[in-house]
Formats: structure tokens, sequence, C-alpha cells
């Protein structure tokens, strides 16, 4: 009876001694897997995983920015559903992801897409600038595509019509995008936004689409405030175009000194020798002067009818401009001008 009692005894340790062993292990890996691995900062609670980036590297980075609590239990769950490389990618990650969710969402590649914005924009530079700040392709690697003669003519354009492509707008795509990618993106936006009606409008006036976002930079430039009088000035330009005179913008001048200051152009910039000068060269410029927003495309396009072929910014600097049909009335609106930058000392 001891002998069974004992044995009894025994037998009772031994499961115990399992069961507490078994609770151990599945306590454990419980927690190495479920249990909260993340400090989120909620005023930004994404992480940028850029291409190329292995397994440790990002740990390292994850820790670095106290985002990952736990390094070896992270590892140890990234081990077990054979996770090795992480995919690219903007993530938004949630306060208190266990290792199993943080895993799940880096080897998916459900990463958070990106709401690429550029405006205001009057050089190639100016571009790769804006959009280096926002994918992952860096602003180099965008200006040596934006300025490759080779990709131009891919999408039919050549160096100096290239940038009439981009048209500001925002735009959603995935951070991880590359310069190439990028430049794909908006070819694609640009057969979108040029439909029949829009290349119809453009035949009709007997300009190339890009010639369209060519003038329509011009009328942008000189209104940059009020849209609502760019139609007026888009028609004034048609009309010099049309009688074969010189559009004689003042801010394709500035564009082609490159001194974006300059405030007041005088007759020693009018002596400018460059393709873009409208006053030594009749036509239009050989590109864009900036990226015509899509209210300047169409004020081109839906350009208001009427007979003036001069223009001068109003002396009550309200940015609306007087126009003329003679060149009489527009010396007499020009002198006010004039007169108005000398007392307000705007010399240069």
């Amino acid at each position: 009876m001891k002998k069974k009692n004992k044995s009894l005894k025994i037998g009772g340790m031994i499961f115990l001694a399992l069961f507490l062993g078994a609770a151990y292990l599945f306590v454990n890996y419980y927690g190495k897997i479920f249990t909260a691995n993340t400090a989120i900062d909620k005023n930004d609670p994404y992480i940028y995983v850029p291409t190329g980036t292995n397994m440790n590297a990002l740990v390292d980075e994850l820790i670095e920015q106290k985002i990952l609590l736990n390094k070896k239990s992270f590892l140890w769950v990234a081990s077990q559903k054979t996770f090795a490389v992480p995919k690219p990618g903007k993530y938004k990650l949630q306060d208190g992801m266990n290792n199993n969710e943080l895993v799940n969402l880096l080897r998916s590649g459900q990463q958070e897409p990106v709401k690429l914005t550029f405006n205001t924009i009057r050089t190639p530079k100016d571009l790769a600038g804006k959009v280096g700040r926002q994918i992952e392709a860096d602003s180099v690697e965008v200006l040596k595509m934006l300025t490759n003669a080779a990709m131009a003519q891919k999408y039919g354009f050549n160096e100096k019509t290239f940038m009439t492509l981009f048209i500001p707008n925002t735009y959603e795509l995935y951070w991880n995008t590359s310069a190439e990618q990028f430049i794909k993106r908006m070819a694609q936006e640009y057969k979108a936004f040029w439909t029949e009606g829009r290349r119809s409008k453009a035949s009709a006036l007997n300009l190339s689409q890009s010639e369209v976002s060519i003038l329509a930079s011009v009328v942008q430039a000189e209104q940059s405030q009020h849209r609502n009088e760019r139609p007026k000035v888009a028609g004034l330009y048609i009309n010099r175009i049309r009688k074969g005179m010189k559009l004689q913008s003042d801010p394709t001048i500035i564009y082609a000194i490159g001194d974006f200051s300059i405030k007041r152009v005088l007759h020693k910039h009018m002596k400018m020798d460059s393709p873009y000068n409208t006053y030594l060269y009749a036509g239009l410029p050989p590109g864009p002067i900036n990226l015509p927003e899509i209210s300047s495309i169409d004020a081109v396009l839906n350009y208001e009818k009427h007979k003036y072929i001069y223009m001068c910014a109003k002396a009550d600097f309200s940015g609306y401009h007087n126009f003329s049909r003679s060149f009489f009335q527009h010396n007499a609106y020009a002198k006010a001008y004039r007169n108005e930058l000398n007392r307000r000392k705007i010399m240069k």
C-alpha cells in the first residue's frame, strides 16, 4: 500500500512538473508572440523602410527610435514566421502592437499611400526638390530623370518641353516609388488629363498640348494672383500670336535671367539674348517658365475672346491689369504704373 501511495506521489510530482513546464513554455512563447512590444508616437505613427533594408538594420533603427521595446523577442517571432526580408514602404503602426502583428504588417507590404503634392514650380530643380522630399527617390535621382533627353523622348517630348508632362496636383502613390516610376505615373496622369475635349480645343487653337502648357505658364506668371483674369490674359496673347506680334512678356525675361527676385523689368533686361526672351524673339518660348496649374491650362483652352493686344498692371497694385486695343492707351496705363513704381521706390 505504501509503495502504491509512493508511486502515486511520484507520478503526481512528474505530472505537476510537466504541467508547470508546459505552462512556462506557453506563457513564454505566448508573451513573445502576443505581448505588446511597440511604443508609438501618436502624432507620427509612421515608419519608413528603404528599399534594400535588411532585418538587422530595420530592427536597429526601430530600437534607436524607441519604437521596438524588445529586440530579441521580435527577432524570434520573425524567425518562426520565416520573415527575413522587410518589404520597403511607409507603414502606419498602432501603439501596443505585438510582435506577431508587426511581423505580419512588415512582410505584407500593406503600406500607407503618400499624397504627393507639387505646385509653384519654376524649374526642373524646383520639381525634383519637392518630389524628393515626399518619396524615397531623392532629388538628385529625380533631377537626373527630368534632364534626361532619352527619357523625355521616350514620352514624346524634348528636353525643353518635358516639363509640360507634369501637371501640378495632389497624387496618391507609394513612398518607395523610384524616380523612373514617378515619371511613368505622371505620364499616365498626363494622358488622363488631356481628354478628347481638351485635345480638340488645343487643335482649334492650332497649338500642341505642350504649346498650350507653355502659353499657360506665361499666362500664370503674368496673373499669379487672380485666376478669374487668366482667360482674359490668355485671349490677349492668342490675339498677339495670331497677329504675328511678339508676346513681350516680362516674366519670360525674368525666367531667362534666372533671378526671380526682380520686381521691375528694365530696358537692360530686355536685351538678354535668350530664346525665352519674348521681347527679342517671336512666338512661344521653347519650354514652360513654370508648371502651370490646371486652371491656367484651361484658361488658355477656354480663352476669353476680345480684341485687346496690350495690358499693363494696374497702378493700384491690386494684381489686376488694364487692357488696351491701342498703343496710345497702353502707354497711358504704363506711365501711371511706372510712376507708382517710382513712388514706392521699386527700382529693380
